[in-house]
């Protein structure tokens, strides 16, 4: 099937591909089914595409890329809608941001998701964690030599 995006034009896509987020994403409530995309320049990032409206896609990453320590705190009811059967079935993605020069995740509210079931939740972690945690970017300087 053919998924038409603002950003990355036609996708071709197949019906299993399609995530099911029950609930919407928070102020999203409404789309429900999103895809996730691998981006073709970085190996490290991907993009969490809504099927039903072109111009809505986040940038995504593992946030143990970044902090290998990160755990997700959450009550049992919050991933139940995902239908795991144990947690470390989860896998945990984090919105990407960028503020003036500075990249940011949120470590606070994660992506939880279900590949078997094809099932995603974004969820607000128990523990103190940020909001926007700041990511260095590697940014290439020129300097003349000779």
């Amino acid at each position: 099937m053919d998924l038409y995006t603002t950003r990355f034009g036609k996708v071709e896509i197949e019906a299993d591909d399609i995530l099911l987020f029950p609930s919407g994403l928070p102020g999203m409530e409404d789309l429900s089914h999103w895809v996730l995309l691998a981006d073709a320049e970085n190996e490290a990032l991907g993009w969490l595409q809504s099927v039903s409206h072109p111009e809505k896609a986040f940038a995504v990453v593992s946030p143990r890329r970044f902090l290998t320590d990160y755990q997700v705190r959450v009550f049992r009811s919050e991933i139940e809608p995902l239908q795991l059967t144990t947690a470390h079935n989860a896998q945990v993605l984090v919105i990407v941001s960028k503020s003036d020069n500075t990249l940011t995740l949120n470590l606070k509210a994660p992506l939880l998701f279900n590949l078997d079931r094809c099932l995603g939740r974004q969820v607000v972690v128990n523990d103190d964690q940020p909001l926007q945690y700041a990511i260095a970017c590697q940014s290439t300087q020129v300097r003349k030599s000779a």
